[in-house]
C-alpha cells in the first residue's frame, strides 16, 4: 500500500516505506489521522495527514 507523501529534505513527493497509520493531536483536543513512514532516498521521517473516516 504505497502511500505518496512529500519529503521536506528531498523536496519532492516519494512513496513512503514502512508506513503505518497513527493519531496526531489536533486543534481543540481532537485527534487527527495520519500516515507515518520513511523516505526511501534519505531516510527522513514523513507524514501525510488523512481525511476523516
Amino acid at each position: 500500500m504505497a502511500t505518496e507523501a512529500y519529503c521536506v529534505k528531498c523536496k519532492k513527493k516519494q512513496d513512503m516505506q514502512n508506513e503505518k497509520e497513527v493519531e496526531m493531536k489536533g486543534k481543540g483536543g481532537t485527534k487527527r489521522r495520519a500516515m507515518s513512514g520513511i523516505c526511501p532516498e534519505c531516510g527522513t521521517k514523513m507524514f501525510r495527514i488523512l481525511g476523516k473516516a
